[in-house]
């Protein structure tokens, strides 16, 4: 028998609609049963797909989906959103090959009227959305859906802006969980938890705890103890949010509403009904919390952001270790985040210049350990990749040392800022680049591939991709001791299992070494595709470059090696173009080398997500791919 029997009778929003409203609790205790099931069994995102159950339950209540549109903040949160839009069946493919995306994308369904995977970008769209229905003579609804943390980006602030003065039918909900991966910080965070509604949400919690057993006994005073709850929770947010939020966001020209409990469906349901029929730009302010149903998650949600599955049971009072808790055990060799993040603080104890800066990516970036030992030399600065390089200028002017630890992908954010800021007034940043390269479950918004082709052609930069564990240790020190723009990339996840140096050792920049020598066949290879490319050299009885930097280039090396060998073969896990093959190719015509040359890199396709290893064999770069490609490339002996 089906433990969610009324959701099952659920395979659009329109079957959602044609409930009664009283009905909508019933769904939201089966929906957030069925994503415990679910991402038990999958993994993914977790905690903060639990608190959006009743909002977007609401959402897809009131409005008319997908004419209407629903764009998600980021999209972590979305896996209600898709199990009500017909994706519940498929919901054991989530984040696996050929399977559901962990992130909304429109061609995986019309209900996703946004791609998103990236924070701070929904107001944006939506009010794009909103001017186009508005010149097309339409009366469809544009709603975001935002999170306080992501509503700290500069972005989100720039549409807040644009669209206070538009004559738009939008609606932007603040998801106010105080948290984004990490706690939030800043001020907007710190002004939005200020105001009484969350005291009086303590008391009140305090108050039903208490009394629930005797409300329980006498007929319908709990039902007039909700009102009273709800009534006394609508007055102190009118009361003092004229004073604070109306303040903010009626000034950007939003008309505010709220707080609102996030997890009363019915209340939701019966304000959005009356949102959606004002016009101009509205802003609802909803109060939520993340992990919300699961004891575990609600307690700690910086541990439940994601999670790789659950056990079978799922009770309340489950203690056990989830597998997010091996997976931060000790591993049986260190990632290349641990690496950095060792790094960092055994760098830091011998230059007290050396600072270290995370755009809300604490414990994704190794820096948990560092924040402990350096407090005063630990900024995070929030979602806001564009600001933590700025401000790592800032403090390079003035003879610090700044380490901006930074996923690839969030680089590309910040372009502008280190070419401007920093790479053409010439400053001592470093950014350790992490996840570079396929990056597997989170997929092609979270790939790595293009930090390479981006970052060597700014003046002054020095781009280096290890090979191994402890070549990202000696790159770093490198890297550091330039004293110049600098980048070092890593992959996700583990290595060779290199034995890593305790020390601060350097390496020459801008030169390579040649790790195998072999006859006819000559690799050049960079960072994480160097180990398949020595497997395949021992079956061709290649030589192989390490070349450690991709700017500037070992062009010595390059030339030794094609004037000694009949075949060059570049290899890379970035794209092909302007990457580090470019390089290679731009040094021979240099040197008037003309030799045959294959490239090994990503092609000019859009990468899909699911297990890394599978995503490199379709894209030619395994080992036994790269074998295969390599010999059809080669002349018959």
């Amino acid at each position: 028998m089906s433990h969610t029997p009324l959701l099952d009778t659920i395979h659009l929003p329109q079957d959602l609609r044609r409930l009664d409203k009283s009905l909508l609790p019933q769904v939201a205790a089966e929906l957030r049963a069925f994503l415990l099931e679910s991402v038990g069994q999958t993994g993914g995102h977790f905690a903060s797909n639990l608190g959006a159950v009743e909002l977007t339950i609401a959402l897809h209540y009131v409005y008319n989906t997908p004419e209407d549109h629903l764009i998600w903040d980021v999209g972590h949160q979305s896996y209600p959103h898709k199990i009500l839009t017909g994706r519940k069946k498929r919901m054991h493919t989530m984040r696996r090959y050929g399977g559901l995306a962990g992130f909304p994308k429109r061609s995986e369904s019309e209900y996703d009227a946004f791609g998103v995977g990236h924070s701070s970008t929904s107001i944006g769209a939506a009010l794009g959305m909103a001017a186009a229905d508005k010149l097309l003579g339409s009366d469809r609804r544009s709603v975001a859906i935002i999170g306080d943390g992501a509503m700290t980006a500069g972005q989100a602030f720039e549409a807040l802006n644009c669209a206070g003065d538009m004559d738009v039918n939008l609606l932007v909900i603040l998801n106010d969980n105080e948290m984004s991966i990490s706690p939030n910080v800043g001020a907007l965070p710190k002004y939005l938890a200020s105001n009484v509604v969350r005291d009086m949400r303590g008391v009140l919690s305090t108050i039903k705890a208490q009394s629930s057993k005797v409300l329980d006994k006498l007929p319908g005073a709990m039902e007039l103890a909700q009102k009273v709850e709800h009534k006394i929770k609508t007055l102190a947010g009118e009361a003092e949010h004229a004073k604070q939020s109306l303040s903010l966001f009626e000034n950007f020209g939003f008309r505010y509403t709220g707080p609102v409990d996030g997890h009363n469906v019915e209340h939701l349901v019966d304000v959005l009904k009356d949102l959606r029929g004002r016009k101009g730009p509205q802003l609802l302010h909803v109060i939520t919390k993340k992990g919300n149903g699961y004891k575990l998650a609600e307690n700690d949600p910086v541990k439940y952001h994601a999670v790789a599955n659950l056990p079978k049971d799922i009770s309340d009072d489950l203690k056990t270790a989830t597998s997010s808790e091996k997976e931060n055990k000790p591993a049986a060799k260190p990632t290349y985040t641990q690496v950095f993040g060792k790094w960092l603080c055994d760098q830091a104890a011998a230059d007290s210049r050396l600072a270290a800066i995370t755009p809300a990516m604490r414990e994704g970036s190794g820096l948990v350990e560092f924040e402990q030992q350096f407090p005063d030399r630990y900024f995070d600065v929030g979602i806001a990749e564009q600001h933590a390089v700025t401000f790592a200028g800032g403090l390079a002017c003035e003879g610090m040392k700044p380490v901006v630890a930074i996923y690839s992908t969030f680089l590309q954010r910040a372009y502008d800022q280190l070419v401007h800021d920093i790479a053409l007034q010439n400053l001592p940043v470093l950014f350790a680049v992490d996840r570079a390269g396929i990056v597997g479950a989170d997929g092609p918004t979270h790939a790595g591939l293009y930090d390479l082709s981006f970052l060597r052609c700014v003046p002054n930069m020095i781009v280096a991709a290890p090979s191994d564990e402890n070549e990202c240790r000696l790159l770093l020190s490198t890297c550091y001791q330039a004293d110049a723009p600098a980048a070092v990339r890593y992959p996700r996840g583990t290595g060779t299992g290199a034995p890593v140096s305790d020390g601060l050792e350097t390496v020459a920049v801008g030169k390579g070494i040649v790790r195998r020598q072999g006859e006819k066949t000559a690799f050049i290879a960079f960072g994480s595709i160097v180990a398949p490319a020595l497997a395949v050299a021992e079956k061709l009885n290649a030589t192989v470059a390490d070349m450690r930097f991709v700017k500037p280039i070992d062009e010595e090396l390059i030339v030794r090696l094609a004037q000694s060998h009949d075949y060059i073969v570049t290899a890379e896990e970035n794209a092909e173009q302007g990457g580090a093959g470019s390089a290679v190719l731009e040094v021979l015509a240099k040197h008037g080398i003309c030799k045959p040359v294959f490239l090994l890199g990503v092609a000019d396709t859009v990468t899909e997500h699911g297990d890394p290893k599978k995503l490199l064999d379709d894209l030619g770069l395994s080992a036994d791919a790269m074998e295969k490609r390599i010999r059809g490339w080669l002349p018959a002996a």
